[in-house]
């Protein structure tokens, strides 16, 4: 049975429940391994799911008017819904992602029958006067009731409606401009990642995660171009301002819609709070943050992190509190874009660092594109609140420092030092000794050390003669290789560097095996990079 501590999950999709992976994420016996999930519902079918659900389920009010009218409403009702449909989505987390996963393709063909409903009815219905929210007057008064209109295929409808004409959001009261309607629709590119989250269950998430994200996005672009127009054709301009939920008034079957709103986004708020369980889990088992994420590292028998999803969903509770999309769609947004300049700059790093385990096989992938990506995340997170994005940059900062200070596992690397490897390889083969002159002439101390423990006075005095020179520790280790079952002297790098950090002296470590200390003072010029005419203190 496959254990639900493996990457993400171990799906067991239209077909038979895969061999159990090892710690190692290697393959099961034999080597066989465990991954079998295609690119279409690897990738394609949460990719999608993820995409369409932001914009259409929560910039559309399922629970007001044009939504479930039989229902209470108010600030209070709306959190009780929110926080059950939440409680539910939780429950099955908790419990285990086997429903999430059996469902995935079904939620995927509702969604699909509930826009082929759509598209078909903007061809399908006539033209009706669709009657708007009423709103209160200035003193309290009630106003005459409001209609919108849908004329069907109309060009004037569709010359009308091509102008900004920016007006105010009828939920929260604020008028709406070109940032605030970036950050709401922004959030429909939020689910890019999804397939990415699923590597660990892929069959060949080399190709299937880059082929699958792009298929995904095209199709979802598709899609949403195809709704603008449409809409844009056959909607006044009353009707798109005044009304979220205008596609179940004009649905031929209005079920269906509300039907397909409500799939697709328990169907993404499971694999969003999934996703985000499996991140903070692993954030926690890597004792990143103490404490604070030690509820997290709680774990059920089959390896299902139960407590990393209880911790993810009482933060998603708290934004719950928040009570409509509009009001917290900046500030999300914002830190969307941090994500994705942070994983820009990330791939900017290793392509810059030439670093031999990087090879992304998008053929239009370059350092630039990464640093355009870089570049335009933090231009609109400045356009679309320069406090919330100043904001989110000083905490990212305070979060890099926290980690750099705490020190992070040794297992991961540092692409800094891919960096500076790559950037002094780089002008050390531009050094040309031919080119060496008086005038330029620096120190290079060699410093033959034998007992560590009584030569920090030495070490430190010839910190000061070095004088911006080159400046080396040598010690010889006698014995003969031949005749040694291991190198003894690979083992005493660490504590050198050790001394040399205690010690606080800017100087390179050389090390050498010799049967004699002469020969091996003569390794060390060598190995050093020394000049025969440089001063060498013994």
């Amino acid at each position: 049975m496959a254990s639900e501590s493996s990457p993400l999950l171990a799906y067991r999709l239209l077909g038979e429940e895969g061999a159990a992976l090892p710690a190692n994420g290697a393959g099961g016996p034999g080597g066989a391994s465990a991954r079998k999930l295609s690119t279409f519902l690897g990738v394609v079918v949460p990719t999608v799911l993820s995409m369409f659900s932001i914009v259409v389920f929560l910039r559309i009010d399922a629970t007001g008017p044009s939504g479930l009218q039989v229902l209470p409403q108010g600030y209070g009702w709306n959190l009780l819904y929110g926080s059950l449909l939440l409680g539910l989505v939780g429950g099955v987390c908790t419990l285990g992602a086997d429903l999430y996963a059996r469902a995935s393709f079904l939620t995927f063909l509702l969604v699909s029958g509930s826009l082929t409903s759509v598209l078909i009815s903007f061809v399908a219905v006539g033209p009706r006067n669709i009657p708007l929210t009423p709103r209160p007057g200035r003193n309290g008064s009630s106003l005459p009731p409001r209609f919108g209109h849908f004329t069907g295929f109309n060009s004037s409808t569709l010359k009308d409606n091509l102008g900004a004409g920016y007006a105010e959001d009828y939920t929260t009261g604020a008028m709406m401009n070109f940032a605030s309607v970036f950050a709401v629709l922004f959030n429909g590119c939020t689910g890019i990642m999804a397939g990415a989250n699923m590597s660990g269950e892929l069959k060949d998430p080399s190709r299937a995660i880059p082929l699958g994200t792009i298929i995904a996005v095209a199709y979802t672009l598709f899609v949403y171009v195809l709704l603008f127009f449409l809409s844009s054709f056959t909607c006044d301009r009353t009707l798109l301002q005044e009304d979220y939920g205008f596609f179940r008034a004009i649905s031929l079957w209005p079920p269906l819609v509300l039907i397909g709103i409500y799939a697709t986004a328990l169907s993404a708020s499971m694999s969003s709070l999934i996703g985000a369980s499996r991140i903070l889990h692993a954030l926690a088992r890597d004792d990143l943050f103490g404490v604070i994420l030690a509820p997290a590292k709680v774990v059920s028998r089959g390896g299902n992190p139960w407590g990393a999803v209880l911790y993810s969903w009482g933060l998603v509770q708290l934004v719950l509190l928040a009570g409509k999309l509009n009001t917290i769609a900046a500030v999300v947004t914002v830190f969307y874009l941090v994500a994705y300049a942070a994983v820009d700059l990330s791939c900017l790093s290793l392509e810059w660092a030439s670093a031999p385990n990087f090879r992304p096989t998008f053929s239009l992938f370059s350092w630039h594109t990464c640093l355009l990506g870089v570049a335009s995340c933090l231009l609109m997170m400045f356009l679309i609140s320069p406090g919330a994005a100043g904001g989110s940059l000083l905490l990212m900062g305070l979060l890099a420092a926290l980690l750099t200070a705490r020190g992070g596992p040794s297992s991961w690397g540092y692409v800094s030092q891919a960096l500076l490897f790559h950037q002094v390889r780089k002008y050390l083969l531009r050094l040309d000794v031919r080119k060496d002159h008086v005038k330029f002439w620096r120190p290079q101390l060699l410093l033959l050390v034998g007992n560590p423990r009584g030569a920090l006075p030495l070490l430190r005095l010839a910190n000061q003669l070095k004088k911006g020179g080159l400046y080396v520790l040598g010690h010889v280790t006698l014995g003969d290789l031949d005749s040694l079952p291991s190198d003894p002297v690979q083992p005493q790098y660490g504590a050198w560097l050790s001394l040399v950090d205690r010690a606080q002296v800017k100087a390179f470590v050389d090390l050498t095996l010799s049967p004699s200390v002469r020969q091996g003072a003569q390794h060390l010029l060598r190995i050093s990079g020394l000049e025969f005419d440089s001063n060498l203190l013994p």
